[in-house]
């Protein structure tokens, strides 16, 4: 296929699982953002969580709390567990790579926060651990996940949520993932600020 040609067929599929995703999450993106909306409010904080790119996802959404969204207002209390590489790798090492969430979870969640946490498969080992931690801790979850959800889809409690990307590839569910963020941070920052 000419270069040319893929880029477009990229962007095509990218709007396509976009729009999918839209019909199908929009509702539940509101009721997560409430959620997050009212832990914030109750001085609670959100602990978010990836691998690799979803790393990265997890510290944007962190900073984009903790510095601004698209409105000014005062830094919101999110943490980014995925930062500290004295941390990882020493739990990593003295333990297993699958706790190096769930210990920091255990060591600083507290009932009433939220863990925002990031899986394109639904099977990475050490975001089951970090829910499970979470579900120990009374924390609620919101976790982004695609192709069949798998195993976090099964561990989903009735606080929680799931916004699973209707798509088998990696690349397009870490672009929705990405408007998922950015339409929690919009929906965050205009209940806080009361805004329509």
């Amino acid at each position: 296929m000419d270069p040319v040609q893929r880029v477009k067929k990229n962007f095509s599929e990218s709007i396509q699982i976009k729009t999918e995703a839209a019909e199908l999450l929009a509702p539940v993106i509101a009721a997560a953002a409430d959620a997050m909306t009212a832990c914030l409010l109750g001085e609670h904080k959100i602990l978010s969580c990836g691998n690799g790119g979803s790393a990265a996802d997890a510290q944007h959404f962190s900073s984009e709390m903790l510095n601004r969204f698209e409105m000014e207002r005062p830094g919101l209390p999110a943490i980014a567990l995925t930062t500290d590489t004295s941390t990882i790798t020493s739990i990593a090492n003295d333990y297993q790579y699958a706790e190096i969430f769930s210990k920091q979870i255990r060591a600083l969640g507290q009932a009433g926060d939220i863990l925002l946490a990031f899986s394109t498969s639904g099977e990475s080992h050490n975001i089951i651990h970090a829910i499970d931690a979470a579900h120990d801790r009374d924390m609620s979850v919101v976790a982004l996940t695609g192709r069949e959800g798998g195993q976090i889809a099964d561990l989903m409690k009735q606080n929680d949520f799931e916004l699973r990307v209707p798509s088998w590839s990696t690349a397009r569910i870490q672009e929705v993932h990405i408007m998922i963020i950015h339409s929690l941070c919009d929906l965050i920052d205009r209940h806080l600020l009361g805004q329509e």
